[in-house]
C-alpha cells in the first residue's frame, strides 16, 4: 500500500525504467555502431555536436513508435529525460578544464574526442580528482543545454513534417540537420581567383552569447572556424557535393525502413521484449 502511494510500480515508474534501458542499449549506441558512415561518408567531425546530432535522430525515430503505446507519454518523456541527463554529463566533461572526466550517465563513447581530456602524463602527483575550480562553469553548461534543447526540438519538428509530407521534405530535414546545410549559400569552386581559405559554417544565434543579432558580422562569423561543427567544403573539395543526393536518399530510406520495422513490433515487445530486436541497423545495410 505504501509503495503504491509512493509511486513504486506505477506505469510512470515502469516506463522510466524501461526507457533508460532503451536509451542506453538501443539509442545511445547508434553513433558508435555506424561510425564509418557518419564520419567517413557524411564527413561529420568527431565532436560532441556530431554525437548529439546522430543520437538525436534515433531519439526521434524511437519516439515515433513510443507515442503509440498505451502509456506512450510516460515512455516518451522518460526517454527524453534520460537523453538530456546524459547530454548534460557529457557537456560537463567536454567543457571542464583538464582533469579526469567524470563518468557519464551511460558510457564513454569513442565517437567524439574530448579536447579537455587529460593526456598521459598530464596529471601531477597522481592527483586527478575534480576540484571546484576544475569543474565546467554552470553558466556555460546551461547555455549549451539550451542550444541542444533547441536543436532537439527543431529536428523533431522537421522530421515530423517530413514524415507527413513525404520524402522530399524529409530529405530537406536530413540536409539541414544531419549534413549541416552545406552549400546553403552557394558552392565555392576552384578558379584562378579563388581564395583557398574560403570557408563557411552555420552560426547559431539562439541560446548562445549573441544578444543583438543586428550587430553580428555574419560574413566574418561564417568564415571563422571554431573547430566545433560542420562547415562548407573548400573549393578544391567541391566535387564532394555530388555525393549529397545519394547520402540524403540513403538516410531517408534508412529512416523509413527503421520506422516500418519498429511499427511491426508489438507493444509488448517494445515495453518488455529483448533489446536485440529493437536495435537499429546500419544506414547502408
Amino acid at each position: 500500500m505504501i509503495t503504491n502511494l509512493l509511486g513504486y510500480g506505477s506505469p510512470k515508474q515502469l516506463a522510466g525504467f524501461r526507457a533508460f534501458v532503451l536509451y542506453e542499449h538501443v539509442v545511445a549506441v547508434t553513433p558508435d555502431a555506424d561510425t564509418q558512415f557518419w564520419q567517413q561518408d557524411c564527413r561529420l567531425p568527431p565532436t560532441f555536436q556530431s554525437w548529439f546530432t546522430v543520437t538525436n535522430l534515433h531519439i526521434w525515430m524511437l519516439t515515433v513508435r513510443l507515442r503509440s503505446l498505451p502509456e506512450g507519454k510516460h515512455y516518451t518523456q522518460a526517454l527524453i529525460d534520460h537523453f538530456f541527463i546524459d547530454v548534460e554529463d557529457r557537456i560537463r566533461a567536454v567543457l571542464q578544464p583538464k582533469s579526469k572526466p567524470p563518468k557519464p550517465y551511460t558510457f564513454d563513447s569513442p565517437f567524439y574526442i574530448n579536447p579537455n581530456a587529460p593526456k598521459p602524463g598530464d596529471a601531477k602527483d597522481g592527483q586527478t580528482r575534480l576540484t571546484p575550480l576544475s569543474r565546467a562553469p554552470d553558466r556555460l553548461v546551461t547555455r549549451q543545454m539550451k542550444i541542444f534543447k533547441e536543436q532537439w526540438a527543431g529536428m523533431g519538428l522537421s522530421f515530423d513534417l517530413g514524415l507527413v509530407k513525404g520524402d522530399m521534405e524529409m530529405a530537406a530535414a536530413v540536409w539541414r540537420n544531419l549534413l549541416g546545410a552545406r552549400g546553403a549559400q552557394g558552392i565555392a569552386f576552384p578558379n584562378s581567383t579563388s581564395d583557398k581559405t574560403a570557408f563557411r559554417r552555420s552560426v547559431n544565434l539562439i541560446g548562445g552569447e549573441v544578444v543583438n543579432v543586428a550587430k553580428v558580422d555574419m560574413a566574418k562569423e561564417e568564415r571563422h572556424d571554431d573547430g566545433s561543427g560542420v562547415h562548407d567544403f573548400a573549393p578544391e573539395d567541391a566535387d564532394l557535393y555530388l555525393e549529397y543526393p545519394q547520402l540524403m536518399l540513403d538516410i531517408v530510406s534508412y529512416v523509413r525502413r527503421e520506422l516500418v520495422r519498429l511499427e511491426k513490433l508489438s507493444d509488448e515487445q517494445i515495453m518488455n521484449g529483448p533489446l536485440e530486436r529493437l536495435k537499429f541497423g546500419k544506414v547502408r545495410s
